[in-house]
């Protein structure tokens, strides 16, 4: 099997890279879902904006795989939760948002991982294969990224996925009810491909 591949489902695109295998989010994964969130709270809660109060209920999680649909049915977006292959656990998120075509070409890159899944690789493994099928089956130009400066971990996953440091933008986001200042990364489709 290639290390970086992926089919079309029903459902959507399956992404498979070193390890980790990416798919949308379907209903059935509300459970995980929720129950890996609340756990990891403490940990993502400082990189992440804000949580409505509702946040991990079945009904706020339902609207969530609406837009999702709306989002992948336009091309604007593509949302992916992460999975380890070997158990079929859920490990996290990751999305490619805010796909701009025409001169553009680009789109934005999102992730998060529970804390009992963090410093294992997986995070750069679903980077790697996230830029594999916006380079190669999206045909991106160029892929974004950006982190709090303080998220030296993000920014090591960032960096060893082949994100290059482009700059500091003041009160990029606002994260966890504060405007944050970001470090903004970019990687181009060179060509060159990437092993998963």
């Amino acid at each position: 099997m290639a290390l970086l591949d992926w089919i079309s489902e029903a459902n959507g695109p399956v992404v498979r890279g070193r390890g980790v295998s990416l798919r949308p989010p379907r209903a059935g994964d509300h459970e995980a879902w929720a129950a890996l969130r609340l756990e990891s709270r403490a940990y993502l809660q400082p990189w992440e904006p804000t949580w409505p109060e509702d946040d991990l209920t079945r009904a706020a999680f339902k609207r969530r795989l609406s837009i999702y649909a709306r989002e992948m049915e336009a091309g604007n977006a593509w949302p992916f939760f992460i999975f380890d292959d070997a158990n079929q656990a859920l490990l996290g998120a990751i999305t490619l948002s805010n796909v701009r075509r025409g001169v553009a070409e680009t789109g934005v890159l999102g992730y998060w991982i529970g804390r009992r899944y963090a410093g294992k690789g997986h995070a750069t493994a679903a980077v790697r294969a996230m830029l594999g099928y916006a380079f190669e089956e999206l045909r991106l130009h160029r892929v974004e990224a950006a982190c709090v400066p303080a998220n030296v971990a993000s920014r090591r996953v960032l960096e060893k996925a082949g994100f290059e440091l482009e700059g500091r933008a003041r009160a990029y986001l606002k994260i966890n009810g504060a405007w944050a200042d970001h470090l903004l990364f970019g990687c181009v489709n060179d060509g060159a491909g990437r092993d998963g």
